[in-house]
């Protein structure tokens, strides 16, 4: 039953590969990079000579580059000569993965869940061990480094109780997928206990890597720097997801009607980079001025400073976003897509308002509520009122302090607290991986 099952997910993703990469193509439009060595998609490397050894990580997105980061840094230190494989499955984790690589690594994209495109990547780049970032499962994939041998771990693992249903209902597709890792270093307990039920045979607590990310220092400054060039407070709506944007900008205009001008600043931040231009769209329909972070360079021009709204048009600047805001609304926690990560906003000393659907990172959000970095709210309607009440008892500091004078601010105390307390992940993980490399 199983046997027939991967042959006919081999089939229908065979089937459907024109489909799947028009649709690369397509996104190319908006991200250029997605037209960038398809090639290596079918699992295809040019002239490039086979070659063995390879640490290899895949971390599919821009989230998980950036969680792997931690580790990779652990098992360099670990590793100094080790030569990492990196691959993605998105332009923006391959935009971040890039700062990872040193002197001959290597970056391609993940080859398509297909037999022949999975068999050529591993007999082209005979790693000596693979690192899938999170939940990252591909049954093709795990089967052939099975059977080359080649050992499999799903480090900074989670699987939330609704993947954990839709893994049980295709359980005769996931199960022999799970049983083929070798380690799986789980997030939380009950990320544990899930993956050991559908299948995984060696799990082990390690924590969450995201707890290791160390913001960028210059995205700091340059977010102070924002900061202090405002004349009101800011409220960030960080890695907003289809829905959510409508949605606030109504509260956001209802709000406006009912206080007295000046007004804060709402800074939106999309998730995704293809949606840059629609949510542009949205903020001017709603009648308000717009300022793009992508017109300016480090400075702000006096017209954005005046600005109702600024979207956060850039990659890679969350920190700087977080830096600039006295409190963020949690992106895809206001509809019923799981949430983001709210690690990283706490590591910036910027307190969260999440809304009822954080199942992607539940035990992160029950932490970072009971520590005091965040709080729940009902709605994002409820959300602006909240941030509005925040802001008229002084927010972090009044609008204008110095950047230094937000460390004295509670809220941002507890977060930064809650963000330094649960570290320790990168060498948890690292050492148990370190264990299984086998050069040659």
């Amino acid at each position: 039953m199983q046997h027939l099952a991967r042959i006919a997910y081999a089939t229908l993703l065979w089937l459907g590969t024109p489909a799947y990469l028009l649709k690369l193509w397509r996104r190319g439009r908006a991200e250029p990079l997605y037209r960038h060595a398809i090639g290596e998609r079918l699992g295809r490397y040019g002239a490039d000579a086979a070659s063995s050894g390879w640490v290899w990580v895949h971390a599919v997105s821009l989230g998980e580059t950036r969680a792997a980061a931690a580790l990779v840094a652990t098992l360099r230190a670990q590793r100094p000569a080790m030569r990492l494989l990196l691959t993605h499955g998105t332009a923006t984790g391959r935009t971040a993965g890039a700062a990872l690589l040193r002197t001959g690594d290597r970056q391609v994209w993940l080859p398509f869940d297909t037999p022949g495109a999975v068999s050529r990547f591993f007999k082209h780049f005979q790693p000596a061990i693979g690192v899938l970032m999170e939940t990252e499962i591909w049954p093709n994939l795990l089967h052939a480094a099975q059977r080359r041998g080649v050992p499999m771990v799903l480090a900074n693992a989670r699987l939330s109780e609704r993947s954990a249903r839709k893994a049980d209902r295709l359980q005769a597709l996931f199960r022999p997928a799970a049983r083929s890792v070798a380690l799986v270093l789980a997030q939380t307990p009950e990320d544990a206990q899930r993956l050991r039920a559908v299948g995984a045979p060696r799990v082990e607590v390690c924590g969450n890597l995201k707890f290791d990310m160390t913001p960028d220092a210059a995205q700091i400054a340059l977010g102070h720097a924002w900061r202090q060039a405002m004349v009101r407070p800011v409220v960030l709506a960080a890695s907003t997801r289809e829905g959510e944007e409508a949605a606030l900008l109504r509260a956001w205009g209802l709000m406006r009607q009912q206080q007295p001008a000046p007004h804060p600043l709402l800074l939106i931040v999309p998730r995704h980079p293809q949606r840059f231009d629609e949510v542009a769209a949205l903020i001017s329909g709603s009648g308000l001025t717009t300022a793009r972070r992508s017109t300016w360079a480090d400075t702000p021009p006096l017209e954005a400073t005046q600005a109702d709204v600024w979207l956060g048009d850039s990659i890679g600047e969350m920190a700087a976003y977080f830096s600039c805001a006295q409190v963020a609304l949690l992106g895809g926690s206001f509809e019923p897509l799981g949430g983001q990560n709210l690690i990283e906003a706490a590591a910036c000393g910027c307190p969260v308002l999440m809304g009822p659907h954080t199942y992607n990172f539940a035990d992160a959000a029950a932490l970072a509520q009971r520590e005091g970095a965040a709080m729940r709210v009902d709605d994002i309607e409820a959300a602006v009122r909240v941030a509005m009440a925040m802001l008229a008892q002084g927010g972090c500091e009044e609008p204008g302090a110095a950047p230094s004078s937000k460390a004295t601010c509670p809220r941002a105390d507890r977060a930064l607290a809650f963000a330094s307390r649960h570290r320790g992940a990168a060498q948890r993980m690292a050492h148990q991986i370190d264990g299984l490399i086998r050069l040659p």
